[in-house]
């Protein structure tokens, strides 16, 4: 009979990369799982791709996060799936094998972090890591029912991990308990300011969510506003998250050309679905494509961080709607695409912190709440969101008790 793990498919093959503590700490008792593009000392960084494991050496040394979590006590499992390069949202891999959503097993899991979202989902792990650049952490923890935070961009460090588009990879993880999710923040994230202002609920990001996705999660937000006051809708993004999105996949494409096109240049991978054509356009992209881009982002950033300076905290739907079906084709899958990556171009464009809450499901399948806060503020939001926790009635106590 199969194992658990070989039916959740969320563990890279071959011999597992494991480490003990290094002794006894804030995280003692726990165990962890790497989503495959952070280097551990002596194993090669697959980054999703034969290809690139196959032309790429064993890693010297180990990413500081993962030193840092073994310094704290905890016990790292092994190293998880990810989509090739990190450069897809669905959590579909052809070369190692989509892991199972175990809170939705006809749906996919999400991407880029799949693995780790799964692993952390069954019960393999208590927590994991991922990256997110364009949702990796966020979309992933909505689709699979689980707390998860996107940091402030360049709070913690991505050395020894492989880039994507650095003017938008972050270092996060997913959690079970919102108690959990913060202990993590707690070794990770350096201390930031205080949230004290009021709930702004983003327009038109509720207007872009399917209307029972709406339903849903109207107890969630009713059991916020007992924390934060009466929520306070705002118009925030007039050009209209369509523009949002353009404007974040230009920057998202140049960036990724230039960080990995002469890789892709000179060993010509194989590619799944999707990844090559991704890599395809942003080599041909017009150069004024992502300059537009930029100077949007200058003045977004200007605009929301105002808002924002105060401690207010903006809260919506994670994703448009549940996962995609595993029987999604590549349109239906693009389609979910562009409505998703409308709304976490917010925080990504603007390099804020974002934590998404598995606040409700729809159609037997999750759907996440997130709550976003000004730069710096990401231990302040991990407080308030295990208080949310606690009035909504999620998981907020730790449990020590995954295999």
């Amino acid at each position: 009979m199969p194992s658990i793990n070989d039916t959740v498919r969320a563990f890279m093959p071959g011999p597992p990369c494991e480490r003990e503590a290094f002794g006894p700490g804030s995280l003692s008792g726990l165990s962890f799982a790497v989503k495959d593009l952070f280097d551990i000392a002596g194993h090669v960084t697959g980054f999703g791709n034969p290809d690139w494991a196959r032309t790429h050496p064993v890693a010297a040394g180990t990413a500081p996060p993962i030193t840092a979590l073994l310094e704290a006590g905890a016990r790292l499992a092994g190293k998880t799936k990810t989509v090739e390069l990190a450069y897809g949202l669905t959590g579909e891999n052809i070369w190692y094998g989509t892991p199972l959503n175990p809170a939705a097993p006809d749906r996919f899991p999400g991407g880029s972090s799949c693995g780790s979202a799964a692993a952390t989902a069954a019960g393999l792990v208590d927590f994991a890591l991922g990256s997110d650049t364009g949702g990796s952490i966020r979309i992933p923890a909505s689709y699979c029912g689980l707390f998860g935070i996107r940091p402030t961009h360049g709070a913690i460090s991505l050395a020894g991990a492989c880039p994507l588009a650095p003017g938008f990879d972050t270092l996060g993880w997913f959690a079970r308990e919102a108690t959990l999710l913060a202990s993590v923040g707690e070794v990770l994230l350096p201390a930031g300011g205080p949230l004290g202002g009021p709930l702004l609920l983003v327009t038109e990001a509720w207007e872009n969510a399917q209307p029972g996705v709406v339903d849903a999660l109207g107890p969630a937000l009713r059991a916020l506003e007992t924390i934060f006051g009466p929520a306070i809708g705002i118009r925030l993004v007039p050009e209209g998250l369509d523009t949002l999105f353009a404007h974040f996949r230009a920057v998202q494409a140049e960036e990724a050309w230039a960080a990995l096109g002469s890789w892709v240049e000179q060993h010509a991978p194989a590619f799944g679905p999707g990844v090559g054509e991704r890599f395809a356009a942003a080599k041909a992209l017009n150069p004024a494509l992502p300059a537009a881009g930029r100077a949007f982002r200058r003045d977004f950033r200007a605009r929301i961080g105002g808002l924002l300076a105060g401690g207010a905290t903006m809260v919506y739907p994670t994703s448009p709607g549940p996962a995609p079906l595993l029987t999604a084709s590549l349109e239906d899958q693009d389609v979910v695409r562009q409505t998703t990556m409308g709304v976490t171009a917010i925080a990504g464009l603007c390099g804020l912190p974002e934590v998404t809450l598995p606040a409700a499901s729809v159609d037997g399948a999750p759907i996440g709440l997130s709550l976003v806060s000004g730069r710096g503020r990401d231990r302040a939001l991990l407080a308030r969101v295990v208080e949310a926790a606690r009035v909504a009635g999620l998981p907020s106590v730790t449990d020590r008790t995954s295999p």
